[in-house]
């Protein structure tokens, strides 16, 4: 499928579906007739001989630093190369890729008055899955992702590296005559246009929305196992109940439970036992914490849509052809909210971990053995998996730290205030792996509990989990290698596999 830019942009299932799926992405004949008539402006910019900054002056603090016609060209390619700063780690391919569409709208929409012919070059590398090499280091989350999307900018110069779709790593000229493509040659202001923007940090928060939201419904599943294995009730989920504080986020959640511990015996088998009069927070109020993540998300993703509407260049064109010093580049938007998810994700996460650690104490977990253990003493069962969980969820803690609060000023004091949000959007990244890694060890630990139970029988969505996630791990019995079952329960998470299962008895939104 290929996936056509308009003059209304792209969605985010269509930029993920570039980024992820490989799929290609064509550029609209309209949007070409846009540009060529935006590009003119720029050209008549280049003859008149006025200082413009990004086409005759030098950048950020070398702005009033004139460049002699001749030298123009030279200053776009000097840009680009010295701005190819990065360092650290690599950045993974689908990240590169989202910002590489992400870029291409802005390109797309008029506004950086570069060529048609470079729009659709840059269009060709995403085609092509010619991927950059771009590394961890280098963006302040301000006058754009500079460092990340100049590595971007090199490769469609025939410079520096980059990793082929079959995974080669190959040097940018070499990739580009494999694919029949031809370097560009970038002419006046396209080096400025192709660094100017927020594009690293929100592809990857429509990244993390898109990998939260079905961890959050996962969430809700997980919470649904060890609430029947640990004789909860489903009294407290009652929209009623729900319906006092109504949050959209927290009803949608606690809906969820409700469906998914309809049929269960394990939660009516306890019903009048008076020594359960109220069961702990991390069950009876899993809907308000799932719940306030779910409309953290819901936040993020009205941010995430206006900024991939938006057109984020410094100078821009304007409609009347002038050319216009802003500062759309500044990251606060997306920093802000990129901190916030991490902080939701961390609180949902310890929640779990809590729940985790209940099932294992005997103290609190209603007659199940020691840890979850087969023979108790001479096996440990699933103790250090929740040593592991918790090392997760504190390390998740110390990822919700805001980056955003951060400010070094740089560029001679130029850009004396920065938004630090590709640091954001990086520590949101790691903190949604351990996430998927917390979840799956509560639904490990959770599915071994209702197997215990037996022969209470769970409702049947979670009986299905239970089944699905026990012929994974072997369920109950003597000690094993831990680590390779609860990485394969782990891929079932970012597979969807266990989420998909509960959703062919339960509608989990």
């Amino acid at each position: 499928m290929t996936i056509r830019l308009g003059a209304g942009g792209l969605t985010r299932a269509q930029l993920l579906a570039v980024a992820r799926a490989g799929e290609e992405i064509t550029i609209d004949e309209s949007v070409i007739e846009r540009l060529t008539f935006q590009r003119a402006a720029i050209e008549e910019m280049v003859s008149s001989g006025v200082p413009v900054y990004g086409v005759s002056t030098g950048f950020g603090s070398l702005a009033t630093t004139f460049v002699a016609p001749d030298q123009r060209r030279a200053l776009q390619r000097a840009l680009i190369r010295s701005h190819a700063a990065g360092v650290g780690p690599e950045v993974e391919v689908e990240v590169v890729r989202a910002m590489m569409v992400s870029r291409l709208t802005t390109l797309c929409s008029g506004v950086t008055g570069v060529r048609p012919s470079t729009a659709r070059a840059y269009a060709d590398l995403i085609n092509a899955q010619i991927t950059p090499v771009v590394y961890e280091y280098g963006s302040l989350g301000c006058s754009g992702d500079l460092a990340p999307l100049a590595h971007v900018a090199l490769a469609l110069m025939g410079e520096g590296n980059v990793i082929l779709a079959n995974g080669a790593r190959v040097g940018a000229l070499e990739a580009l005559t494999l694919a029949g493509l031809e370097p560009v040659e970038l002419a006046e202001k396209e080096g400025l246009a192709l660094l100017n923007g927020t594009d690293g940090m929100l592809g990857q928060l429509i990244m993390a929305i898109d990998d939260g939201e079905r961890l959050l419904a996962l969430a809700d599943v997980s919470a649904s196992l060890s609430i029947q294995a640990l004789h909860g009730t489903d009294r407290v989920f009652i929209d009623e109940l729900q319906a006092l504080r109504p949050h959209v986020g927290q009803r949608v959640s606690a809906a969820n439970l409700m469906a998914l511990l309809a049929g269960s015996t394990i939660v009516n088998s306890h019903v009048g036992d008076t020594t359960q009069v109220q069961d702990a927070y991390s069950l009876r109020c899993a809907p308000q914490v799932h719940g306030a993540a779910r409309d953290t998300f819901t936040h993020a993703t009205r941010v995430a849509d206006i900024e991939l509407a938006s057109s984020i260049d410094n100078p821009s064109v304007l409609a009347d052809g002038s050319l216009s010093s802003n500062g759309n580049f500044h990251g606060a938007p997306l920093a802000y909210v990129l901190d916030f998810l991490a902080i939701a994700v961390a609180d949902v996460a310890s929640m779990s971990e809590r729940r985790t650690d209940r099932l294992l104490d005997t103290h609190r977990n209603f007659g199940l053995p020691p840890f979850l253990a087969h023979q108790p003493g001479v096996d440990s069962g699933l103790m250090i998996a929740q040593y592991s969980q918790a090392a997760m969820v504190s390390e998740m803690k110390r990822l919700a730290s805001p980056a955003s609060v951060d400010s070094i000023p740089s560029s001679a004091l130029q850009e004396d205030h920065v938004s630090m949000g590709w640091h954001a959007a990086r520590k949101l990244r790691r903190s949604l792996e351990a996430f998927a890694d917390v979840v799956a060890i509560e639904i490990v630990a959770a599915s071994r509990a209702m197997a215990l139970r037996a022969p209470l029988v769970a409702s049947p969505a979670t009986a299905a989990v239970v089944e699905l996630v026990n012929e994974v791990t072997g369920g109950p019995g003597p000690d094993r290698w831990l680590s390779p079952e609860l990485s394969a329960v782990g891929q079932l998470v970012r597979r969807g596999d266990i989420l998909a299962t509960a959703r062919r008895f339960v509608d989990v939104r």
